[in-house]
């Protein structure tokens, strides 16, 4: 299945938290990874924000990082395209979404992904609504 990841998700994957088990295997379960490419400043950004909180330390970071890295490498990433910036403005218009969270669910739309994955209830309904299967982790 085509899986889109959100940034809320992948963080998922480098940082221990409740849901890193599903996200791992939704990971390995993918016939291919999809991400905006929004998810590479807000996960450094995220990353960044341990790091300074002193709960990731700098061996960590570098490592994450790289796995990050890695992953994009490997995944299919979607560009911030005019058609991208009209669905999320349609999702903004049709839900209560945070304006990054449209933009990763117009990306999803708009990439041909079968499966939506985010922690974030209000984004995983409006996906849902839209005929993505959903997983919330």
């Amino acid at each position: 299945m085509r899986t889109f990841f959100d940034s809320s998700a992948l963080a998922k994957r480098y940082v221990l938290e409740p849901g890193t088990p599903l996200v791992v295997q939704l990971c390995g379960e993918a016939e291919e990874i999809l991400l905006a490419v929004l998810v590479v400043p807000e996960l450094f950004s995220a990353f960044n924000r341990l790091r300074r909180e002193g709960k990731l330390a700098d061996p960590d970071y570098r490592f994450v990082k790289s796995e990050l890295a890695a992953d994009v490498a490997a995944a299919k990433v979607i560009e911030l395209s005019p058609g991208v910036l009209a669905k999320a403005l349609e999702c903004l218009e049709r839900f209560p979404l945070r304006a990054m969270d449209a933009l990763h669910l117009a990306a999803a739309l708009t990439s041909g992904a079968q499966r939506f994955v985010s922690s974030d209830q209000r984004q995983c309904q409006a996906a849902a609504s839209l005929g993505l299967v959903v997983e919330q982790v």
